[in-house]
């Protein structure tokens, strides 16, 4: 299924780089807490098709599934050890990312924003531009290397940074919706969104700064359900169930 959405040339695909923002939460699969293997090796099928179907696609994980940052600072911890640490998480995410996509036979590269010479290559923009130019996927670890900032924020300055089409946010459901569908079955999806509308409305979509940055460089944040079987491939030719948030009257 998926490489007949991918494959078929009567597709327009919208976009051409894009770059990928996953969840630490999402890698844990069934489980409660870490990396379940069979979920990250589905993610890395899915991002397989995109790659042989001529996408350029790079990455950032988040750690949530080993370290939350912010939420040991409010435990008490120093928040800019927190983060630090939060930080070393998405780049044992990002490493497990790798080693899933070597297995379906994709090459990748990760860049971590905290130089760490002996398991990665450190993130140089231009570099990871030219893997890109090359068909490899580039995952970007560490967040932005500082404390006080959210890989959100991280996935939305790398998109600007490599000149993506788009943002696409893999989550647990299938857009942005006016309330949690999980707990209201009642939720309304919203087809598309003005950068402002998610602001005002505090939708959660991305944190402030992150959806402010994609507003200034007029990227589109386009929200999907990451558990989807195809459903990467489908949203980026225009024919998936998703939430796109930018400009006025933004389309798919």
């Amino acid at each position: 299924m998926t490489e007949d959405v991918l494959s078929n040339p009567s597709n327009t695909a919208r976009f051409k780089r894009v770059l990928l923002k996953v969840s630490g939460e999402a890698l844990m699969g069934s489980g409660a807490y870490g990396i379940d293997t069979e979920t990250t090796e589905r993610i890395a099928g899915e991002i397989k098709h995109a790659v042989e179907a001529g996408f350029e696609i790079c990455l950032v994980i988040g750690g949530g599934n080993i370290f939350r940052g912010l939420s040991a600072a409010a435990r008490g911890m120093e928040r800019a050890s927190a983060d630090y640490m939060g930080m070393l998480a998405t780049v044992m995410n990002a490493l497990a990312m790798q080693t899933a996509l070597e297995r379906v036979g994709v090459e990748s590269r990760v860049q971590s924003a905290i130089p760490m010479t002996t398991v990665c290559e450190p993130y140089i923009r231009r570099r990871a531009m030219r893997h890109m130019e090359r068909g490899r996927v580039v995952i970007f670890a560490a967040g932005t290397g500082n404390p006080f900032f959210t890989t959100d924020t991280a996935a939305a300055l790398r998109a600007a940074e490599m000149g993506c089409d788009a943002l696409f946010k893999g989550t647990q459901v299938d857009g942005v919706y006016d309330d949690d569908p999980r707990k209201n079955p009642n939720a309304k999806r919203f087809e598309s969104l003005d950068y402002l509308d998610v602001l005002a409305r505090d939708l959660k979509v991305m944190d402030a700064s992150a959806v402010t940055l994609m507003r200034d460089n007029q990227i589109p944040i386009v929200v999907f359900n990451i558990h989807d079987q195809g459903g990467l491939a489908r949203v980026l030719n225009g024919q998936g169930v998703c939430t796109i948030v930018g400009k006025p009257n933004a389309s798919a």
